[in-house]
This record gives structure tokens, sequence and C-alpha cells, in this order.
């Protein structure tokens, strides 16, 4: 089990119920990272065992990010206790946020191919990245759960209230890029048209539960992008009411598309891949790996139905 030291809600008491499951039918070793180098070295003695990563979305992104750097994912099984503050991978795989449910989980899942997105620079997207107003509403909240992580002790902090104050912070002054979208190819949105955000999903939620891309599904093979054109005062606050519902990917000033390769060009932009930031950029594109590992899930019930 790899743990991160510097992971704020991942606290030793959760991480103590999860690790009381999984030694009723594992034996389990626990390493602590705190670094790429440290994360390598755990990965290069952990031979054939099973790899569990216990953090949020940070944590596994960090995990298949070196799996994948020393060509070693493709024949690698995951499993996930989700202990960060916004768990979206987790949720968007119906993994349970409870650890000690989780951890029955990795004793007791169904390992499923999980695809992956690949950046231009060999870098990873494990659940969601976009640009503009969501981005915007990230870099702020970083901010903000770094500061209000420290109000508290262990997950009883107030370290998730960081992102509700950057979306909040976000909305005020929210960007208004001119930037060239294009799927596989196929030009989307050109310069001439502005965008409010420009949303890249593996998986469908961000921030801690928001679904941004709705209908997006790690294992069907397929890049979900949502394109928002909402850039006019009225519909800039009409988005992100149907935001809150789930519903704004169906408004006419969205667009909603498929695809297998993503470019995004134009003026300046700010990333926010897997909760990470990045940027200013000017270009960055991203590709569909298939079922590039796999990952314990929940057994699926309607599969099991199947004659």
């Amino acid at each position: 089990m790899i743990t991160n030291k510097g992971a704020g809600t991942a606290d030793d008491e959760n991480l103590a119920v999860a690790l009381d499951v999984l030694r009723t039918g594992a034996s389990v070793e626990v390493a602590a990272t705190s670094s790429p180098g440290e994360l390598d070295s755990v990965l290069h003695r952990s031979g054939s065992r099973r790899i569990v990563v216990a953090g949020g979305d940070g944590s596994i992104h960090a995990v298949v990010a070196a799996l994948h750097r020393r060509n070693e994912l493709k024949d690698k099984t995951l499993g996930l206790v989700p202990l960060g503050t916004g768990n979206d991978f987790a949720r968007g795989n119906a993994i349970p946020l409870d650890p000690a449910e989780a951890a029955g989980v990795v004793l007791n899942g169904e390992p499923r191919p999980v695809d992956l997105l690949v950046d231009e620079v060999g870098g990873v997207v494990v659940n969601n990245v976009h640009v503009g107003a969501g981005a915007q509403a990230s870099r702020r909240g970083a901010r903000w759960k770094k500061r209000l992580g420290s109000i508290g002790v262990g997950s009883a902090n107030l370290g998730k209230l960081g992102y509700p104050i950057g979306a909040l912070l976000a909305a005020t002054h929210p960007p208004r890029l001119r930037l060239r979208v294009k799927i596989d190819g196929a030009i989307v949105n050109d310069l001439d048209q502005p965008v409010l955000m420009v949303a890249v999903g593996n998986g469908a939620h961000v921030g801690g539960g928001t679904e941004l891309t709705p209908e997006a599904d790690p294992e069907d093979g397929r890049i979900d992008v949502m394109v928002s054109r909402s850039v006019g005062p009225i519909q800039k606050i009409s988005y992100v009411a149907h935001l809150r519902r789930g519903e704004h990917h169906k408004r006419d000033d969205v667009l909603y598309l498929r695809g297998s390769q993503v470019t995004v060009t134009g003026e300046e932009f700010w990333c926010s891949a897997d909760g990470e930031i990045s940027g200013p950029e000017q270009r960055r594109s991203w590709r569909l790996e298939p079922a590039a590992y796999h990952l314990l899930l929940p057994h699926d019930p309607e599969a099991a139905e199947q004659p």
C-alpha cells in the first residue's frame, strides 16, 4: 500500500481502518512516499505484488504516471482506497468513499481495464483535464485548500472548503478565451467563437463531485469533450446553475462530443489536470490510451446477469 506523506486528509485513523480490512485477506506492506524518487524506489521493489494507492486523485495520478514512465503500467492491477479531499476518480468508478468498504473492493473486487489520457510530452491524465473557468477555480481553490487545511485535525479540517471558495472567486471574474479545439483532427470550435471553458474527460467528476463531463466512462475507449460557449453575463449564471445539476452538457451553447485525440490551441490558458495546475500554455493535446491498466472495481451486477 502506497501512501502520501504530504496528504493532509489521509489521516492515520482512516488508514488504520483500511489496513484492518486488508489484513484479513492479504499480507500488507505500507510504504509512505513524499517525492518521485521515493515513489520510484517503492515501485522498483514492488515486484509482482498488487499495488494499492491510499490517497486522493493526486496520489493515484502520481502512481499511474510513474508506472507509465517506467513502461510497467500495462501489466499492473491497481487498487484504490480514497483518502483525499475530492476523491473524484473514485466517485466516477463507484469505488466506496468509506475506507473499510474500499478495502473490501481491493480484496474482492473485479480487475477491469481502464483508459488513460496521455499528453504530447508523455504526461498522463487519469481522470480529467480542463482549461478556462474550471482551471481558474482549481487554481484559486488550491490556494485556499492549503490555507484552510491547517485549520483542524486530520480529516476534520477546513481544506474541503477550498474548491467551493475557488469556484466562487472564479465566478466573479470568469475568463473569456479564444481557443481552437480539434477532435480527431476536425475543428469543433475556432478562434472566432470565445469559450468559457473546455473539459477533456476520462472520468466524470472534478472538484469533489461536480460532474463536469457527466457521460465520461474510463472503460468505454473514448474521450469526452465539453466546450462551453456560455460567455455572456446571463449565460454564465445559467450555465453554472445547469452545471450544479449535471445538465450543462445539454445546453445549446455547449458542445459535448467524443473522440480519441483532442488538441487545444490559442491565447494563453491554464490547465488543471487531475487537480494539478500548469501553465500558462498556448497549445496542449491529449490522446486516448485504451485499456492502459487494470483497476480493482466493484462487481458490475448488470454484467453478472448477462447470459
